[in-house]
């Protein structure tokens, strides 16, 4: 599993906190994150990916620095976000997938190769002449998915990839999920997906709250957050 690791991290919008004094080694192969709207959670997955960076601290992954090697990173990294309807780049189905590629210098066979295999894997095949936008909701996040895995990253980061699915295309997501051999960190508000987690980082206040088992950390977001449904 990569080694991703957190050196007092900072960062400030305009002077306001967004995370505080962050210190992380993550290296199980599934992790959660909660926490209340705008308590910085996001913000971790971001500086992973690169798409932001501390304002004080470091982020690195296996030994390299995000900030300085953001570029090749993202070549080994997936981020799904909560709304597929974000990551539909292409008018067909296939190419959306295709399109992931393109990074990459391989065969035209090759790439044609690994197209189809994350198709198939999906359950997309038969939809690969479609457009993406006439995807039901589920089968948006299945293509996201598949535009993700093609590259076959070595980590997975996902941005609440249930909050806009039905039950059962939230449980499909979840056994895909589990099914996984890439190490995933999850910032979610759907408890359940997480329950069965390795880890799971409770985020408070822009700084870390709890950190440990999911029931723990469960645990303590709700009791937490209970407590300020009564102030």
């Amino acid at each position: 599993m990569p080694h991703i690791k957190f050196e007092h991290v900072d960062v400030a919008f305009d002077d306001t906190p967004v995370l505080k004094d962050i210190n992380l080694d993550l290296h199980e192969h599934r992790i959660g994150i909660i926490g209340a709207n705008g308590s910085g959670k996001s913000t971790i997955t971001r500086l992973i990916n690169g798409l932001g960076e501390p304002t004080s601290g470091s982020v690195s992954v296996d030994g390299f620095d995000v900030a300085e090697h953001a570029k090749e990173l993202r070549k080994k990294i997936g981020f799904i976000f909560s709304d597929a309807e974000n990551q539909i780049v292409m008018p067909n189905v296939r190419d959306d997938v295709a399109f992931s590629l393109r990074r990459f210098k391989m065969s035209k066979q090759r790439r044609n190769e690994l197209v189809d295999a994350a198709l198939a894997r999906f359950q997309l095949t038969n939809l690969a002449d479609h457009s993406p936008h006439t995807l039901s909701g589920g089968q948006k996040q299945m293509l996201a998915m598949a535009a993700v895995l093609v590259i076959e990253p070595i980590l997975i980061l996902a941005d609440e990839p249930t909050t806009l699915l039905d039950l059962i295309n939230r449980n499909r997501i979840r056994r895909e999920f589990a099914a996984l051999d890439q190490q995933v960190i999850v910032v979610t508000h759907d408890l359940d997906f997480i329950s069965d987690f390795d880890r799971v980082i409770c985020i408070d206040n822009h700084s870390i709250a709890y950190d440990g088992l999911p029931a723990d950390a469960i645990s303590f977001y709700t009791e937490l957050m209970e407590q300020r449904a009564l102030r």
